[in-house]
């Protein structure tokens, strides 16, 4: 049975070092009588430097499968078609991203 589990485990789990996939999402949930945009930082604090105003329905795309806390590194892409990864990036409060799933 623990031999089982083991295989089991070990073809579940995601390869160590393999590529990430990346992910698309867009800004959301901002709000439009606020100051309507999400802040780009360079670092996974509301404390840090804010690289860049965000405003709805940005195109994002992740660095990495999960976050640090509430945190997610992005970059600024131009559309679904973009994986470039040359526009600006930083961290964003997940609270304002949407995944888009298509």
């Amino acid at each position: 049975m623990k031999r089982l589990l083991v295989l089991l485990t070990l073809v579940a789990a995601p390869s160590i070092g393999g590529a990430y996939d990346r992910e698309y999402f867009v800004t959301c949930n901002l709000n439009p009588n606020g100051d309507n945009f999400l802040a780009l930082r360079t670092c996974p604090s509301s404390k840090c430097e804010m690289v860049k105003k965000l405003p709805p329905e940005i195109f994002l795309l992740t660095w990495e499968p999960y976050g640090e806390g509430r945190w997610r590194k992005v970059s600024v892409v131009k559309g679904l078609s973009d994986h470039s990864l040359s526009g600006p990036t930083g961290w964003v409060f997940d609270k304002y991203i949407c995944q888009v799933k298509f």
